[in-house]
């Protein structure tokens, strides 16, 4: 008996030093099979649905037409490179490097950024942490271009790191410095800093500016790009790595050893994490294809995401951000959510700070408009699946962002299957018979239809031609905004 207890014993050691090794050995090689055994999306994010990040760095001092105006500053005759000269100097008397003792970010409390976002209903959220600019807002060994070194003088994602997590979030951060290089050949919104290579030379005399203007041999800024990345995923742990376009242009090879250490590197903290991507970037097996300022038309197969702003211009701040008129109501965000959700999406949102670090009154009324209604109505969101019909009405969201109306229905569904959400953008008024189509009796077996927010019955029939109810309830709390109901499936 003694023996047979102390096979058992050996047996789980055996079995205990095997799972500690197996979690401490890589499990991803550099090849796109390997790779897209990992999960792209994670039940988690799926069923997050919402988050927020900002463009903030070193052009939001000159806060000037939009957050490109370290490129066009050096583009003869541009409006930016006009206004530079008119305002500043010349470029290689005041270059875009100079700006970076401006960016003090005075007023930036990370933890009262994290405790908006999550007001607001953002399950994720994080910064900007490069832009095409080169400027690095983490404190960097690689890149001498950082904010905990110059500026600020702050390490920007790491105090965002440590209170988007304390406050319950997932931490995003999001990358644009594929195209630093200047020398990059293609279409020429796909140039950065070639401009100022062919227009201002003299900027690049100096060392240390040469690595922020992207002045370098191709394998050099191949190997700067990665080691950028290492060094977040080492220090921060993001949940979620997101980038902008050209991912593509660092050589597929670099992207998937990037793929593999970062994949690598969370099988050791135990996160579930994705990567985002445009275009063709990467296999749809190993990343989340992310539509910039736009959306899926139809109901797809594959969970995506969309990245909007809730500014109606640039992305970050500038003189055309400025006023309630430059920015997306809550209503039409939570409209923008809502279509985006029904459509199998997720909405990353973009907020422009100032350059001290605030942010502007009427970009945080739009959150709390949107956190409150989300607060009221947030199960027919939060860990919700699609229909089989994303919904119906005349609205079309694109690029833009409209507020729907009342005529403009939406689904979205528990995963159990037992629960149908029906989301009218709008009121569809009181004691007023409302047909939808979709919802014919040969689709869905409908025992109970509740009215969020109200306590007053609903009158419905299901019929061939669609279910119709008739509301006599007065609009609930925000229902004039958004209105739900909560069908119950037999």
């Amino acid at each position: 008996m003694r023996t047979f207890f102390l096979n058992i014993l050996f047996f789980i050691s055996l079995t205990c030093l095997a799972q500690q090794a197996s979690k401490s050995q890589a499990h991803y090689t550099e090849d796109w099979e390997s790779l897209g055994k990992h999960t792209a999306t994670p039940e988690w994010f799926r069923d997050a649905k919402f988050g927020i990040y900002f463009h903030w760095g070193v052009y939001s001092v000159p806060a000037y037409h939009n957050e490109w105006y370290p490129r066009n500053m050096h583009i003869i005759g541009e409006k930016a490179n006009k206004h530079h000269i008119e305002t500043y100097g010349d470029p290689t008397k005041f270059g875009y490097h100079d700006f970076i003792p401006m960016f003090k970010a005075e007023n930036f409390d990370a933890n009262r950024w994290a405790i908006l976002f999550k007001k607001a209903g953002a399950r994720f959220a994080g910064p900007v942490a490069e832009h095409h600019d080169g400027f690095s807002m983490w404190k960097s060994k690689v890149n001498p271009w950082n904010a905990a070194e110059m500026g600020p003088k702050r390490d920007i994602v790491g105090e965002m790191e440590k209170a988007i997590k304390g406050n319950g979030m997932k931490f995003i951060t999001t990358f644009h410095h594929a195209r630093q290089w200047n020398q990059t050949t293609g279409a020429r919104s796909e140039q950065f800093y070639n401009d100022l290579r062919k227009n201002y030379p003299a900027l690049l005399k100096d060392d240390k500016q040469k690595l922020l203007y992207g002045e370098m041999p191709w394998e050099t800024f191949q190997k700067f790009w990665f080691d950028k990345l290492v060094e977040v995923i080492d220090t921060y742990n993001p949940d979620l790595m997101w980038f902008d376009t050209d991912l593509d242009r660092v050589g597929e090879s670099m992207l998937k050893k990037y793929c593999a250490y970062y994949f690598n590197h969370t099988q050791k903290t135990g996160q579930e994490v994705s990567i985002f991507y445009k275009h063709n970037d990467l296999p749809t097996t190993v990343g989340v294809l992310d539509y910039e300022k736009g959306r899926a038309d139809v109901l797809a197969e594959l969970p995506w995401l969309t990245d909007a702003s809730v500014t109606k211009s640039s992305w970050g701040f500038t003189d055309r951000v400025v006023g309630k008129d430059r920015i997306y109501s809550g209503k039409a965000m939570i409209h923008t959510l809502i279509d985006i959700v029904s459509k199998n999406g997720q909405l990353l949102l973009n907020i422009a700070p100032m350059a001290d670090g605030t942010i502007p009154k009427e970009q945080e009324e739009t959150l709390l408009e949107m956190g409150d209604w989300l607060g009221q109505y947030g199960e027919a969101i939060y860990s919700t699946r699609p229909f089989v019909v994303f919904g119906e009405g005349p609205t079309k969201f694109g690029k833009a962002n409209p507020e729907g109306s009342a005529k403009d229905i939406r689904f979205t569904r528990s995963k159990d299957g037992k629960t149908l959400f029906v989301i009218f953008m709008g009121w569809p008024g009181k004691n007023v018979p409302v047909q939808i189509d979709s919802l014919k009796d040969a689709k869905i077996d409908i025992s109970k239809i509740q009215l969020l927010g109200a306590k007053d019955p609903v009158k419905w029939q299901q019929t061939s031609q669609g279910l119709s109810v008739t509301l006599s309830a007065d609009p609930p709390r925000l229902g004039e905004t958004a209105t739900v109901l909560k069908l119950s499936l037999k």
